[in-house]
């Protein structure tokens, strides 16, 4: 992989181009870092409190009533994203879909049980669990792969 940098002050702002054959997965993890330093923190509120949040300090993002809720250690936080707003701005080597209500940080993960039906039910670290939904369960056994791979 070549890499080209050029600092001009002439520039009015930073912008990098990838040319590729294909999208490879280092080409896909370069995507994946560059999205993720977009997204430096989101704003929640509790009450009339606006409380400044580090994704990685997030263990999921759910639905609740018609607002969207993200879990912390110290708290939950209403947010004014929306779910497919947040799957957007969120890097999906880190983050990912469980259902149509929850999208959970896969860092935050601690264990999954199966269900009868075809479900998993995913326990977090802090003791909260979530279902997965059918629809969901291999996007979550691939990016499990994925990780584990790249850890080895």
């Amino acid at each position: 992989m070549k890499v080209s940098l050029t600092i001009d002050s002439e520039f009015k702002e930073t912008k990098v181009k990838i040319e590729t054959p294909k999208l490879s997965e280092p080409v896909q993890e370069l995507l994946e870092f560059i999205k993720g330093r977009e997204t430096e923190f989101l704003v929640g509120k509790i009450g009339e409190m606006q409380h400044i949040l580090k994704p990685e300090d997030i263990h999921y993002f759910h639905t609740e009533k018609e607002a969207v809720i993200a879990v912390t250690s110290t708290g939950s936080y209403r947010l004014k994203e929306k779910l497919y707003e947040l799957e957007e701005i969120l890097p999906s080597s880190k983050f990912i879909r469980l259902s149509k209500s929850v999208i959970a940080n896969l860092y935050e993960l601690n264990r999954f049980e199966a269900s009868f039906n075809g479900t998993l039910c995913v326990y977090f670290k802090s003791g909260a669990k979530e279902y997965v939904s059918r629809t969901y369960v291999n996007h979550i056994k691939e990016a499990l792969k994925m990780n584990r791979r790249k850890s080895e």
